[in-house]
């Protein structure tokens, strides 16, 4: 080991349009929202994650609330390198330290991603203190993280649906056979819920109620073999701007979610579609990995497999899978860098 490893720390990073999670020493050590909040007067950030999101919808004309990733990739790059910077200043073992650590860092991007866009990544990860930055694809890395073998022969389907995009990969081989990147994921889901509930209830609600209805009674399907409570929800009347509560079951949060459900589900059929024969037989046997917080929506599992006839597998703790993986291909370098970009 080098003088230069020891002052070295190895992190993976799953930079998210809705969640951020880093990975230090095997352990999630953030897990927090892509949020920072900035003061427009000094340019600094005044708070991150969990706090910022707390601001949200509720600031005065001196603070804004910044989401820097837009669609899985970074939209304002100022925001970005703040947020990341505070998140890693969080990092307790690395917070202590009297000098201050160089990094090694493992992102996990879209497949979908242009160079330039790449670029902004590297440079916002450089901006911390690294020495080396690594990309891996996102889709790869949930499959690591949802437990597939990568490298081996047969091929594997993974749906990786997160904030601001959709990932669908077949991965046979230790690389990406055939991929679509699509921009509808969480962060569609929940504007589809608000302007259903604004056109339908004459209801204006804000981005974190939306979200709150999303998680609580959110569904891909019009009947559950299980009962959701109805939900109560506040917001602003448009009709007469007063405050007003209304009661809100999940057959209609279907109807709001359906024509962006059906559009990931076509594009699934598609990527079967132009799937080689001998892996589609696989996937056959396999079936279909859902990973990101999109896979817990209610019933989405059971109506992706009406739909294409395979089975359909959640993967454990979805919301994870994605960091988890970057940690794995992180803490074996070696054995995984031709993954990585």
């Amino acid at each position: 080991m080098g003088i230069f490893d020891m002052f070295t720390e190895e992190i993976a990073i799953d930079l998210g349009t809705a969640n951020t999670l880093i990975i230090h020493n095997n352990k999630i050590v953030i897990d927090e929202p892509s949020i920072v909040a900035i003061d427009r007067l000094t340019g600094k950030a005044i708070a991150v994650g969990t706090q910022a999101k707390m601001m949200q919808g509720k600031t005065h004309e001196n603070i804004k609330v910044i989401r820097p990733l837009k669609d899985g990739v970074i939209a304002d790059f100022h925001a970005s390198e703040h947020m990341i910077k505070e998140f890693i200043k969080q990092i307790t073992q690395i917070k202590g330290k009297l000098i201050q650590p160089a990094l090694r860092i493992v992102i996990c991007i879209p497949s979908g991603i242009t160079e330039v866009e790449k670029r902004a990544v590297r440079d916002s990860a450089q901006k911390v203190n690294a020495k080396e930055v690594i990309l891996i694809y996102e889709p790869m890395a949930a499959a690591i993280g949802a437990g597939i073998d990568v490298e081996s022969p047969e091929g594997n389907m993974i749906v990786d649906i997160g904030g601001g995009t959709t990932e669908i990969a077949v991965i046979a081989l230790g690389g990406i056979v055939v991929d679509r990147s699509l921009k509808i994921a969480g962060d569609v889901f929940t504007n589809d819920i608000s302007y259903f509930i604004r056109s339908q209830h004459n209801l204006d609600i804000g981005e974190r109620t939306a979200e709150r209805i999303k998680i609580e009674i959110g569904s891909a399907l019009e009947e559950l073999d299980f009962s959701l409570e109805n939900m109560a929800v506040q917001g602003k009347d448009l009709l007469t701007g007063k405050p007003k509560e209304i009661m809100v079951t999940y057959k209609e949060i279907f109807q709001a979610l359906d024509k962006s459900i059906m559009r990931i589900e076509d594009a699934i059929m598609e990527t079967l579609s132009i799937t080689p024969p001998e892996l589609a037989t696989d996937i056959y046997r396999t079936g279909i990995f859902l990973a990101g917080g999109g896979a817990l929506l209610n019933g989405l599992a059971d109506r992706i497999h009406r739909k294409t006839g395979l089975p359909v597998f959640v993967a454990e703790d979805p919301l994870r899978a994605v960091v988890r993986g970057t940690g794995i291909a992180l803490k074996n370098i070696n054995k995984f860098r031709f993954l990585m970009k």
